[in-house]
């Protein structure tokens, strides 16, 4: 017979903080903590992000001081968005050599080798529509969109990225980076596919923070936020392609579909916390309604207890200068 009260006392096991400490089954560490950050060209000061408080565009030109801040704080990996000045239909400027996703990772690279770079690779801040690929007949065009994503991933990966990290939600695009990245002679350099992407109502501060020119919405290539067994699917899919990490974003929803993945792969996974959790935090605990520094680390915490190995979170550099 299992023993019940007055026998068991699971209180005996929270007495002390001590206690407590050495039981806690899950736990947050500097090198799970993924930083994005939004990178403009063509400015001189930081840029306040209105919706996202503390949060800023860093001028190109600053890139590199930035980064070494966030590397002495003990930062290792990072993940830059880029806000282009030079929009065209198709995002040219995202598959040049000397374009803003090929410099933002070098100056980053060249900062702090040791960091993790892990471009977002996308289209939505490069095009002029803001959509994530090529407009052929009025829809994102899928298989002309994942050629170029390959192009993107060389161009990354050529500048020194140490992971390639595709978002544009596009069927197939996990291969297609794959044969370009491997016909390129960049067979060592892993996909985190964004591999469970919502359609969400909690990306609305990042379109500011990214720039995009979007009238319209990504419902026709991102998921419905509804579909449990897509969820998982979608996964599946992108580790057969090739995925060496997988992803669901956003994160606190989607705890549920995070541990439904969990489950059913060994990959390496993440997720991302996205603008609109980071704002509602911090508007919250603008307002004195929440503890700011505990909410972050109870909801951060959720997200590993489902499963997350790595978590993209705009608090990292609060957490490392906290210590966690």
């Amino acid at each position: 017979m299992s023993a019940l009260f007055p026998q068991a006392r699971l209180r005996r096991l929270r007495r002390t903080p001590q206690m407590r400490a050495m039981l806690r089954e899950t736990r947050l560490a500097p090198e799970q903590l993924i930083y994005p950050i939004f990178v403009e060209e063509g400015i001189d000061e930081p840029k306040p992000i209105e919706g996202m408080p503390g949060q800023f565009r860093v001028p190109e030109k600053l890139l590199a001081r930035e980064v070494e801040r966030l590397a002495r704080l003990g930062l290792t990996g990072i993940m830059p968005f880029g806000i282009s000045h030079h929009k065209d239909a198709i995002g040219s400027d995202a598959m040049k050599a000397d374009g803003l996703v090929a410099r933002m990772v070098g100056t980053i690279k060249d900062a702090v080798p040791s960091m993790l770079v892990i471009p977002d690779i996308c289209f939505c801040e490069y095009t002029s529509h803001g959509h994530c690929g090529v407009i052929e007949h009025g829809e994102v065009c899928n298989d002309a969109t994942i050629e170029n994503l390959g192009r993107q991933a060389v161009i990354a990966a050529g500048a020194g990225a140490d992971v390639i990290a595709p978002s544009a939600a596009m069927d197939g695009q996990v291969a297609a980076i794959r044969r370009a990245l491997d016909g390129a002679g960049f067979g060592q350099v892993p996909i985190m596919a964004y591999s469970t992407k919502l359609a969400s109502s909690l990306y609305g501060p990042f379109r500011e923070a990214a720039g995009t020119e979007l009238k319209d919405d990504r419902k026709q290539y991102q998921m419905d936020p509804m579909n449990r067994r897509e969820a998982l699917r979608e996964s599946l899919l992108d580790e057969a392609e090739g995925a060496d990490m997988l992803m669901v974003k956003p994160a606190l929803a989607y705890l549920d579909l995070l541990s439904d993945i969990r489950r059913e792969s060994l990959l390496p996974l993440a997720a991302y916390q996205v603008s609109g959790e980071y704002a509602m935090i911090r508007f919250a605990a603008a307002a004195g309604v929440i503890d700011e520094s505990a909410v972050i680390r109870e909801t951060l915490g959720s997200i590993r207890r489902a499963g997350a190995d790595l978590i993209m979170t705009y608090f990292a550099p609060q957490l490392l200068e906290e210590g966690l």
